[in-house]
C-alpha cells in the first residue's frame, strides 16, 4: 500500500518535471535529454531537474 502511494507521487513529480521541461525556452536537444533522464531514472532525474533543470521564466540576456 505504501509503495503504491509513493510510487503515484514520483509519478505525478515526473509528469510536472516533464511538463515544465517541455514549455521551458531550452532547445530541442536539451529537452530530449532531460527527458529521457526523467523517464530512465524517475527520482535521481527529477532531483537533478529541481537543482539545475531548464527554468521556463528565465530571460537570458
Amino acid at each position: 500500500m505504501e509503495y503504491g502511494i509513493l510510487a503515484t507521487l514520483i509519478l505525478i513529480a515526473d509528469i510536472y518535471a516533464i511538463y515544465n521541461v517541455l514549455t521551458s525556452r531550452a532547445s530541442g536537444l536539451s529537452k530530449i535529454l532531460w527527458t529521457v533522464g526523467i523517464v530512465v531514472f524517475p527520482v535521481v532525474g527529477f532531483i537533478v531537474w529541481l537543482i539545475t533543470g531548464p527554468r521556463g521564466g528565465a530571460v537570458r540576456a
